[in-house]
């Protein structure tokens, strides 16, 4: 199943909706007490998911194409993002693959979505960079799982852009500030169920900036699959139910090229993950 949030018109609050083809659902018009964000619908577990599967079936049709798209989470518990752990991307950016996975957090208001528009001040950087990546979504509590276990706990999968700039990664010694800019984080359109996606580590990633293909690899080239990943971080601390993971973007960041390319006023950026969708971003410099 596939589901995202949409603003209708007249309205800032985001709806959930299911999409079937070119179809779009309202999920909380299918029955009383239908979700109305995707966060409830993953805390209603197996059950809710299977009632909504049901009620979709006699669900009214809406054209999905013109509508306006919020995040694919609207209020993660947290998000978690991976750095290098893609060899291609580490070795691009002149940093060490660790023995660990890199991890640090982003923050909520960096969320955007689909088809939106990012704005940032050129007093801040002109070094904004590009980073396709695999978001993961948690569904059930998982604490001290092993790599076996880790994909029972996954509720879904979408795209997410992490957004980066990358004069303010190099100058300081933690990495949440230069992605945690207001829109840096865009993910969506879509949530794909897990059941959807039989292999994580076998998608197509890509990145198109300004018509020019600048990223193009499997998920499979990632260092450490997304069941380490997931094991590896509850370990420590029990990952809750719609924790957006990151996974790390492959070679082919902006930075890295002779000469560097990046985000420009006025520039649209998409990443995208074949089977998943692909994710647009409007970019604006200003001051």
């Amino acid at each position: 199943m596939r589901f995202a949030h949409v603003i209708p018109p007249g309205t800032d609050d985001p709806r959930l909706i299911l999409v079937e083809g070119d179809e779009a659902i309202f999920v909380d018009e299918l029955f009383d007490g239908a979700p109305t964000v995707l966060e409830d619908l993953i805390a209603g577990g197996d059950e809710l998911l299977a009632r909504v599967r049901d009620a979709a079936t006699r669900g009214t049709r809406h054209p999905l194409q013109g509508q306006r798209y919020a995040s694919a989470l609207l209020t993660p518990p947290v998000i978690l993002a991976i750095g290098l752990n893609y060899a291609a991307h580490s070795s691009e950016l002149g940093l060490k693959t660790d023995s660990t996975p890199t991890v640090f957090v982003l923050w909520p208001n960096s969320l955007a979505g689909h088809d939106g528009t990012t704005i940032w001040p050129r007093t801040l950087s002109e070094s904004v960079d590009y980073e396709a990546e695999l978001g993961v979504i948690i569904g059930t509590p998982a604490r001290d799982v092993s790599a076996d276990e880790a994909l029972d706990h996954v509720w879904g999968y979408t795209v997410v852009n992490d957004i980066t700039a990358r004069d303010i990664q190099y100058s300081e010694a933690q990495w949440s500030r230069c992605k945690s800019f207001d829109g840096f984080t865009p993910t969506g359109p879509f949530v794909v169920t897990a059941d959807e996606v039989p292999d994580p580590q076998d998608l197509h990633i890509w990145t198109v900036l300004d018509g020019r293909t600048l990223q193009d690899a499997s998920t499979g080239q990632m260092v450490r699959p997304v069941s380490t990943l997931i094991a590896h971080l509850s370990k420590s601390a029990t990952l809750l139910p719609g924790t957006l993971i990151s996974t790390g973007s492959p070679g082919g960041a902006g930075y890295s090229r002779d000469p560097q390319v990046f985000l420009r006023d006025r520039s649209t950026v998409t990443v995208g993950i074949d089977g998943i969708g692909s994710l647009t971003t409007h970019c604006r410099i200003v001051g």
